[in-house]
């Protein structure tokens, strides 16, 4: 298969607590990445703003970037570090409230308002919950995705967007046999499966 080995491959909840704590996030990149940059317009397709979910978002400067140009932003998290660290390297006051849907999970929101993030898993998200999306910014998060958990994630996705939205993805390409993931290939074949 063109996956290689990394089909059985799962990366814990813990694994990443743990990355975050040791500092071993080089996923993270300090400058708004130029693929947004470049293909902005299609993300925004002409409208004022719109509701952007960021899956998986770590501390993505992009957050703040898009809030700032009025959009308003959701992500969702399972580190509560990374949350902390986003808001206070923005210098952005924020309050932080349970989400009682969702047992154990927080929501730290901008006291501004505009930015929202979830620290939970983001299976325990759902419409209900966080609402629908004209945008997604997905960069980091279905190449992070378990191999075995991409049908659930990709469902999650579709379920979360408006009729209307734009989904920005971003994936690596190398030779699956020769690095374990993540970030995991998904190849174009896979991503036309899930997406459609």
């Amino acid at each position: 298969s063109d996956v290689g080995s990394q089909e059985e491959r799962v990366v814990t909840e813990e694994e990443w607590l743990q990355k975050w704590e040791m500092g071993n996030i080089g996923f993270h990149k300090e400058q708004v990445h130029p693929l947004l940059q470049k293909y902005l317009d299609v993300l925004l397709n002409g409208r004022n703003g719109l509701r952007i979910f960021f899956p998986l978002c770590g501390k993505a400067v992009e957050m703040k970037w898009l809030a700032d140009m009025g959009h308003s932003v959701v992500g969702v998290e399972v580190s509560e570090q990374a949350v902390k660290e986003f808001f206070s390297e923005h210098s952005l006051p924020y309050c932080e409230e349970p989400v009682p849907e969702i047992s154990g999970a927080k929501m730290f929101q901008s006291t501004s308002g505009n930015i929202s993030l979830y620290c939970c898993s983001i299976y325990d998200l759902s419409s209900s919950i966080v609402g629908k999306f004209h945008g997604v910014w997905d960069r980091g998060a279905l190449v992070a995705v378990n191999p075995r958990d991409r049908q659930r994630y990709a469902s999650l996705m579709i379920n979360l967007v408006e009729k209307n939205s734009s989904y920005l993805l971003v994936t690596v390409s190398y030779d699956p046999n020769k690095h374990k993931g993540p970030p995991f290939y998904v190849p174009e074949s896979e991503i036309k499966s899930l997406f459609g």
